[in-house]
């Protein structure tokens, strides 16, 4: 499968109606980020581990609404009113079904394990002062990523 590039574009994600279905380290990673530029985001899992509960301690209860539930056909509903929606869970299967009916609904998505699957990556973010900064290989070398990041933070503070 030929590499495609993915063009680095901000935009102003607020307002946006926000899914991550899962629960793990992976998971409360992306949702300590994402609650840096969203109002309020949603997490569907059956088990939240302690980073993601701490997070919740952390934030005003009506941004992070934790339903402790998997991903089955009860639950697809929550879909229907998303406009970004991250699969980040530890199983392919529902990550994969996750991604299926996204595109069938058009709601852009991004899934943990499946880099040919995602219609965005997410991204290792900086912040300083007024300056946002995204770092991203395309899913191909994250430790690249995690250098580069290092070394910005390392002149940053100088």
């Amino acid at each position: 499968m030929e590499s495609k590039k993915f063009f680095p574009m901000f935009f102003d994600i607020s307002q946006k109606n926000i899914l991550v279905v899962g629960g793990g380290k992976i998971a409360a990673r992306r949702i300590r980020t994402l609650l840096q530029f969203a109002e309020r985001l949603t997490v569907l899992a059956p088990q939240f581990c302690e980073e993601l509960l701490t997070i919740q301690k952390e934030t005003q209860s009506q941004r992070l609404i934790l339903i402790q539930s998997p991903f089955t056909s009860e639950t697809e509903n929550l879909l229907e009113n998303m406009d970004i929606v991250l699969a980040a869970t530890n199983c392919p299967e529902v990550n994969q079904r996750v991604v299926s009916i996204c595109r069938e609904k058009q709601i852009l998505v991004n899934t943990a394990d499946d880099k040919h699957a995602c219609d965005f990556y997410f991204p290792s973010v900086i912040e300083y002062g007024n300056v946002v900064m995204g770092i991203n290989s395309g899913g191909k070398d994250p430790g690249k990523v995690k250098e580069v990041r290092g070394l910005i933070e390392e002149i940053l503070q100088k």
